[in-house]
């Protein structure tokens, strides 16, 4: 899970923080695209040549190529490799603008059938869209990583495409299909691929989007339907690394309810918990964690991360039941743990029980594992162990970080190379 508020505004960052080089000139020229009325000019990677011209025809019928991958249409300008100038050991989590974005589009109940690399920067849309007014919206977070021989990798990228079908379902949107997620992300990625950090000094943050962009002025489904993809190299979410985190439990305050949307990754579940996390972040704390909204007493998630709880050789964490996000990492997660010997339950946690864990830690794309230090709940505060960071914590990061990076042998098949 990722905080949508981290990328709100999405406001370039001072231009001190980075330089973009200029064009070599031994560059090649390529033809180009268009978004609205203006070219736009974009550098794209040598190896991305190869995929500027695969796909279909617009002509042709959509049920020929109803699971073919996105065409990628060929920007004009300069290749370049040149890296970026960035200060890779201090990067944090934060929005920086990079090269290029993807885009495609779809009319309401039909397939998604041609993608371009557009020039990173706004995009227009009506004031009467679905999104803006209905908030008829969903969005996923991955990460690439350069792993120390420069190759690229992905992690799970599937999972996030299958995620995101499911959440349209229930959005009523269309929604790519996981091959066309796929290679979208590629696309993407590489086309960026200079803005990725060096090995161990963080990740390309990766974020989809599907959007209701059509005009529509009654309550309904949106007549058309644009996905996106823009990316931003990052460090860690919290600032402490791993570190311990301090959290506070909200008792008035509720992220899900039943029947709603709790489980599903619509933009509409995040702008709930600005407020709560506004108010526990002023008075010191990391984030808050949410209860169920029927008992009041059960654990659901924290403002973008799932929760689990360490207690002996057992690990805890509530279960997936319509009112929390079915995380990736915390599928992982659980996924590592087991095959490491631990018992593992997917269950109602209470408060109370929480309270007395050895350990507590939080899951999530941007976050990995993050251990909590504290839990404060009505005024009471419990700390967890002597130096914050627990034993089975560390250990499920480290296993699940060296994985990602390609340190260790993939055994689980979650790795993916981007080519």
């Amino acid at each position: 899970m990722e905080s949508a508020a981290v990328f709100a505004g999405l406001q370039p960052t001072p231009a001190h923080h980075h330089r973009l080089p200029r064009p070599s000139r031994g560059s090649v020229q390529l033809p180009s695209v268009s978004l609205t009325d203006k070219k736009l000019r974009c550098p794209l990677p040598l190896k991305l040549q190869n995929q500027l011209h695969f796909g279909f025809d617009a002509n042709t019928s959509s049920d020929n190529h109803r699971n073919a991958p996105p065409r990628v249409a060929s920007p004009m300008s300069s290749v370049t490799n040149e890296v970026v100038d960035l200060d890779w050991d201090n990067l944090g989590f934060g929005f920086m603008p990079t090269d290029y974005m993807y885009i495609m589009k779809c009319t309401q109940d039909k397939t998604f059938t041609k993608g371009e690399l557009q020039r990173f920067g706004n995009i227009e849309l009506s004031p009467s869209a679905g999104i803006l007014n209905y908030g008829q919206g969903l969005f996923e977070g991955l990460k690439a990583y350069r792993k120390h021989d420069g190759h690229i990798l992905l992690f799970r990228p599937e999972e996030n495409a299958l995620r995101m079908q499911m959440g349209a379902e229930r959005m009523c949107m269309p929604s790519p299909t996981v091959e066309q997620f796929l290679e979208a992300v590629k696309a993407t990625v590489l086309a960026n691929e200079r803005w990725i950090p060096p090995a161990g000094k963080g990740s390309l943050y990766i974020r989809p989007l599907l959007m209701g962009s059509g005009a529509v002025l009654g309550l309904a489904p949106a007549p058309e339907y644009t996905f996106l993809i823009y990316v931003s190299p990052v460090g860690n979410y919290f600032k402490e690394g791993l570190a311990p985190i301090n959290l506070v439990v909200e008792t008035e305050m509720h992220r899900a309810t039943p029947g709603g949307t709790g489980s599903v990754k619509t933009i509409g579940n995040y702008a709930a918990v600005l407020k709560a996390q506004s108010a526990a972040k002023a008075k010191g704390y990391s984030d808050v964690l949410y209860l169920d909204s029927v008992h009041n007493k059960y654990l659901e998630e924290v403002s973008s991360c799932n929760v689990f709880m360490v207690k002996g050789n057992m690990i805890a964490t509530p279960a997936i039941k319509g009112t929390i996000l079915p995380g990736i990492t915390r599928k992982s997660i659980i996924d590592v743990a087991v095959n490491q010997g631990f018992q593992v339950e997917e269950r109602a946690v209470s408060v109370d029980e929480l309270l007395d864990a050895d350990e507590v830690f939080c899951t999530g794309t941007a976050v990995v594992v993050s251990p909590v230090g504290s839990i404060t709940h009505l005024g009471k505060k419990v700390t967890y162990g002597s130096n914050g960071v627990g034993l089975v914590s560390q250990q499920l990061y480290s296993t699940l970080t060296q994985l990602q990076m390609g340190i260790t042998e993939d055994k689980m098949g979650w790795v993916i190379e981007v080519k």
